[in-house]
């Protein structure tokens, strides 16, 4: 009852500051009395000038301006007249709209998407008690490593949420302070790296390849490291480095590992015959060199070229599964997720949902948050 006592007030309030203009009578201006008042004042002035050059008697003068003045006068009331009844008019339909029409249509498009039967529940409530909302349990672990910046596992609980939801350059920093407070394992510097390859849109940078190595000295059979590593090769040109790294991936590889998919198209694209120069989004070793050098704001916008780029070659090669993978990446790195969901549904046209590269675009999907609706999952 309260609440509503509160918007039947608020709901009062603002309309009387509406109102309040629309009481008051609209000012009369001098030269608003129309045609007929300027003509009559005319001949007034005519009258005074044709009586001084003697082209009129003083008598005639005088009942002539007595006519002229009692038209004038009409003319004016009449005109006066007209304004008021027109405004009084538009007054009242403007004080039917708000006193009546505007509270209607607030309180109906409230009842059809508001929820009044809710209790309340303030912001410190919904923090303690946040369910299954992942925004909210975000919010309260922010809060917390706001209060407690040296609380490594907060940190290392964040990263990779980050990553999942597209914000590379906070779970940059979170896998940083994961690593500085807690160590270095293979997860966190590979979390870390990875992170730093999706910020260059896909260029494997020094900084990234050395926390790579960094996690392989720790985890020689780790997949993850090594396929970046032999990936840095690639787009440095070096083919059969990166052939020689992504073949004995495969032969080490179980049948089933759901990654084998793709080292096999880099042993093919890396092959006499392949060769990744020129293929679309394949970033050359200049770009790599270039990207280390620049600032946050140059890299974004040599991503979003690279970007464009890759998304019109996509269009002309819709077969190039690497290219969809890397560009639905690249949209959620530049917040543009509604069209990194159009790149996973186009993409899905050319690798189906039941297909290898259709479930390998389904599972980043997952990985990052986006929505697969539509998609037949």
């Amino acid at each position: 009852m309260f609440f509503w006592i509160l918007v039947a007030i608020l709901t009062a309030a603002v309309a009387v500051v509406l109102l309040l203009p629309l009481l008051r009578h609209p000012a009369e201006a001098a030269d608003d009395a129309g045609y007929d008042v300027e003509v009559y004042r005319d001949q007034l002035e005519e009258l005074k000038r044709d009586e001084a050059t003697g082209l009129i008697g003083a008598g005639e003068a005088e009942l002539a301006r007595a006519e002229v003045a009692r038209r004038l006068i009409a003319a004016r009331k009449a005109g006066a007249r007209a304004r008021t009844g027109l405004a009084s008019r538009r007054n009242r339909l403007a004080q039917l709209f708000v006193i009546v029409l505007l509270p209607a249509v607030g309180l109906c498009l409230y009842i059809a998407t508001g929820r009044p039967d809710l209790p309340a529940q303030p912001l410190a409530e919904r923090l303690a008690n946040p369910g299954n909302d992942i925004g909210i349990l975000v919010a309260k672990a922010e809060n917390h490593l706001a209060r407690n910046p040296e609380d490594g596992e907060g940190w290392d609980l964040l990263a990779p949420i980050y990553y999942r939801s597209g914000r590379m350059e906070d779970a940059a920093n979170a896998f940083s302070e994961a690593i500085r407070l807690l160590g270095e394992t293979p997860d966190r510097l590979d979390g870390y790296a990875e992170t730093l390859i999706a910020l260059a849109n896909g260029i494997v940078t020094a900084d990234a390849r050395k926390h790579l190595e960094a996690s392989l000295k720790l985890n020689a059979d780790n997949p993850r490291a090594r396929y970046y590593l032999a990936l840095a090769l690639e787009q440095e040109g070096k083919r059969e480095e990166a052939r020689a790294a992504f073949e004995a991936m495969a032969k080490q590889a179980p049948a089933d590992a759901p990654w084998l998919p793709l080292v096999n198209k880099h042993i093919t694209a890396t092959g006499e015959d392949g060769g990744t120069a020129g293929q679309p989004g394949n970033p050359t070793a200049e770009d790599v060199a270039a990207a280390e050098d620049m600032s946050a704001g140059d890299r974004r916008q040599m991503i979003g070229g690279m970007v464009e780029g890759l998304a019109a070659k996509l269009q002309e090669n819709p077969d190039n599964f690497e290219g969809w993978m890397r560009i639905i990446r690249s949209y959620v790195v530049l917040d543009q997720r509604p069209k990194a969901e159009a790149a996973l549904m186009t993409a899905l046209k050319t690798f189906p949902a039941d297909s290898e590269n259709g479930r390998q675009l389904l599972a980043l999907a997952r990985e990052l948050s986006i929505s697969v609706e539509g998609s037949g999952q």
